[in-house]
């Protein structure tokens, strides 16, 4: 036997029988690492590619790009239903090998604690999720956060089988088929922004729900309170001509209200402290309506500006952009209202402050002309939207608000739709009978309608 025969010999025996065709090695110690591997096969990697963190995961969910042949042997796949009580699911090869439920973190350091074999965990997105995420990066695993909107693609809830132990269930194999569609994770820093913004709201919500009470029981005994803020609510019922039966009814509640608003006082020297690190605040509290809870917010839940490709991304959201029903036909509803509630009721009120400024500014000449267009409720939302779009821009360029700037876009935008008008006058006038002599139907029409209302 030659020295090429037996070389054919030992590399026939070495690998493994292939479909395709194979290659002859010249000698055993040449073969490269990646020729082997490309010979073993896709099916039999050890080790994974890189997945992106959820950290830097975009707004817009993904679905993990690695499928289940690229997983380590000893990696572990463990789905986490969070509750009162979490419910635990591992999977493996597609079996179920291990079910538990357990009573927050302290319950889960026996499944998952620093001891335990390195493990990819998926939960739904939630307020316990932060927690989770943190202490499962502690002890040396890999948290997976899930976009709550699209859990349902994944099979939750289907067939209206719905408990702790099948979401749990139903989160594993999402993992170990690949197709998790991961949502943002928040800073620190940004997340303790918006705990605050959560007690503030809480404050807010209840005082105001007291000064309503307090006046509803005023009129239930006839009497009327003058119009007022309700922090200055006390001070009038102080100075109001009441009953004894009425300050009976209303002195528990004028009791709470006097106590929240220091304590909204408190909370707000806090934001404004915390927003003290965040120089892209005060750049957006320069815009018309745009103070510091409304600048917090929007930060808070944005996160990260560049994680957005453009102001549409970041309108969509928020659910301020229109919903659609399209089949065949375009049909366009009503905002979608996906995304934070509270930041975009914040933006609705700031669009309400916007028809109220006083002075020459762009952003309200268009409120104003888009009012008479289509209608205040819809010029409001209208605004909402377009002060995403200003405050992002902002971000994203590190600039503030300056009119000459936003007047020049205005300008440009109103430039371009009075080209756009004049272009399809110039067809309309165009379009006519075969012979050239006659307008289109409603051409005449048309015309003049635009004498009587001349374009400003």
């Amino acid at each position: 036997m030659n020295k090429r025969e037996r070389t054919t010999k030992v590399s026939t025996a070495t690998c493994p029988p292939s479909s395709g065709p194979r290659e002859v090695a010249s000698s055993p110690p040449e073969v490269s690492p990646e020729a082997r591997l490309g010979r073993l096969g896709r099916a039999q990697v050890a080790d994974p590619s890189p997945e992106a963190q959820a950290s830097s995961t975009p707004t817009r969910s993904k679905a993990q790009k690695t499928g289940a042949e690229e997983r380590s042997a000893m990696e572990r796949l463990v789905g986490l239903d969070l509750g009162g009580k979490i419910s635990y699911c591992e999977i493996k090869e597609g079996q179920v090998i291990e079910r538990a439920t357990v009573a927050g973190l302290a319950g889960l350091a026996r499944l998952l604690g620093p001891n335990t074999p390195f493990a990819k965990v998926t939960f739904e997105a939630c307020r316990d999720a932060w927690a989770v995420h943190d202490q499962l990066l502690a002890w040396g695993h890999k948290p997976l956060m899930l976009d709550t909107t699209r859990v349902r693609q994944l099979g939750i809830g289907q067939h209206k089988r719905k408990n702790d132990r099948i979401d749990a269930e139903t989160l594993a194999r999402a993992l170990e088929a690949g197709r998790l569609p991961l949502a943002h994770v928040l800073s620190p820093h940004r997340r303790q922004l918006r705990l605050q913004l959560s007690v503030r709201r809480a404050l807010v919500e209840a005082r105001a729900q007291c000064a309503t009470t307090i006046r509803g029981l005023a009129r239930a005994q006839g009497k009327r309170l003058p119009p007022c803020a309700p922090e200055t609510l006390p001070l009038k019922l102080a100075e109001a001509q009441l009953d004894d039966t009425t300050r009976l009814l209303t002195d528990p509640l004028v009791k709470v209200l006097q106590e929240l608003t220091p304590q909204i006082t408190l909370v707000e020297a806090k934001l404004e402290q915390l927003c003290a690190d965040e120089p892209v605040v005060r750049r957006l509290c320069t815009v018309p309506g745009v103070a510091l809870i409304v600048a917090a917010a929007f930060v808070s839940v944005i996160d990260e500006a560049k994680r957005f490709r453009d102001a549409h991304q970041v309108e969509a959201y928020l659910g301020l952009v229109p919903s659609e029903n399209t089949s065949g036909k375009r049909k366009l509803g009503s905002i979608t209202k996906q995304g934070n509630s509270y930041l975009r009721a914040l933006l609705i009120q700031s669009a309400h402050c916007i028809f109220r400024l006083r002075g020459d500014d762009p952003l309200k000449r268009w409120a104003e002309a888009l009012e008479q267009r289509r209608g205040k409720m819809i010029a409001v939302v209208a605004v909402a939207r377009r002060l995403v779009g200003i405050l992002w821009a902002l971000w994203r360029d590190g600039t503030s608000y300056t009119l000459t700037k936003l007047g020049n876009a205005s300008a440009h935008g109103l430039s371009a739709h009075a080209d756009q008008l004049k272009a399809e006058a110039a067809q309309m006038r165009a379009d006519g009978s075969p012979t050239g002599n006659r307008r289109a139907p409603g051409a005449a029409k048309q015309a003049t309608l635009s004498r009587e209302v001349p374009m400003t």
